[in-house]
């Protein structure tokens, strides 16, 4: 059965919000939450990027049912993977073992404040590697002297575990990605409905003798009363979203993203974003999710303006549209 969630944005909401709507977001029924953890948001209009850590223990507290997901986490520049480790069995902890571990290799946009030069994506993919054994090592109680080619870690030990050993998610696109961290993860995140991407996944955890595992996306959506409005907040707010990951990767700043995005139309961003009042256009719209296989899917509420009226009026009858026409096994 396809898991349905909703996705904290915290390059448009600050932390106040995000846990309102988390509670919220809880109280209509979505199955799991995951949130964004950026330095930057993508565009000025968007004007937030509060620190997810300390708001994904604010959200552990507030809310009592509902996974809890980095979607995702780069631990190459910015965080050092034995800190992330760390991060991630204390929310394990707050949250009563309801979080997944997401990780990926970044965004020049979020890295690059840590001073250090951008490494190309063959690297970075090297780099996630030894991130992803020093976390799960960490995660699985052990004292950890490690030396590598990217990090170093002396003697490190985390001290407050969970019961349940943090489960760990990759973020990937290609195959090189693919057939490299689907033995190291647990679970399967990617940005576009691709059956391909799955179908490969499976078959490499398949030739491991792993478990299946999930398979989690992500989709943008602009409910709005009035389908005008919701054009042009999308437009405003997420025109960067079809450069798609081989260019958001690489931009550096938020003026980037504005001169990479300056002749992007409205009509543009309505043609790949639901956009007003159908719900039906939402369902259709994530069909392809599930048709490729995707076991979860979070859907993102465009723009802090209307968030509140979605989760109360909107984000209750999309579900059950959404339960009603996704597969049930």
């Amino acid at each position: 059965m396809t898991r349905f969630g909703y996705t904290l944005m915290t390059e448009q909401s600050g932390p106040r919000a995000l846990v309102e709507h988390a509670v919220d977001a809880e109280r209509v029924g979505f199955d799991f939450e995951v949130m964004s953890d950026h330095y930057f948001p993508w565009l000025d209009a968007q004007g937030h990027a509060p620190y997810a850590w300390s708001v994904l223990g604010a959200v552990a507290q507030a809310t009592e049912r509902v996974g809890l997901m980095t979607y995702v986490t780069c631990p190459l520049l910015r965080y050092h993977p034995a800190v992330v480790a760390q991060k991630a069995a204390t929310v394990a902890l707050l949250s009563d073992d309801r979080f997944t571990l997401g990780l990926g290799a970044g965004e020049n946009l979020n890295e690059h404040v840590a001073g250090e030069r951008w490494p190309a994506v063959g690297e970075r993919h090297d780099m996630l590697e030894e991130a992803v054994e020093i976390i799960r090592s960490l995660l699985d109680g052990e004292r950890l002297t490690f030396d590598g080619v990217h990090y170093r870690v002396d003697s490190a030990k985390l001290w407050d575990l969970p019961d349940e050993t943090v489960e760990i998610g990759v973020a990937v696109s290609g195959p090189q990605s693919i057939e490299r961290f689907a033995p190291l993860a647990d679970h399967l995140v990617t940005t576009e409905p691709e059956a391909g991407v799955v179908q490969r996944w499976s078959s490499v955890r398949e030739r491991a003798e792993l478990a299946p595992s999930r398979v989690v996306g992500q989709m943008p959506i602009c409910w709005d009363p009035d389908e005008e409005t919701a054009v042009a907040r999308a437009h405003e707010q997420f025109r960067w979203f079809g450069g798609g990951w081989r260019v958001n990767a690489d931009l550096p700043t938020t003026e980037a993203f504005e001169a990479a995005t300056a002749f992007v139309r409205p009509e543009d961003v309505a043609a790949s974003i639901p956009c007003g009042p159908d719900l039906d256009a939402v369902v259709e719209a994530a069909s392809a999710w599930w048709e490729a296989g995707f076991t979860d899917l979070a859907l993102v509420q465009v723009g802090e303006v209307g968030q509140r009226e979605f989760l109360e009026t909107a984000a209750g009858p999309l579900l059950e549209k959404l339960r009603a026409a996704a597969p049930s096994s």
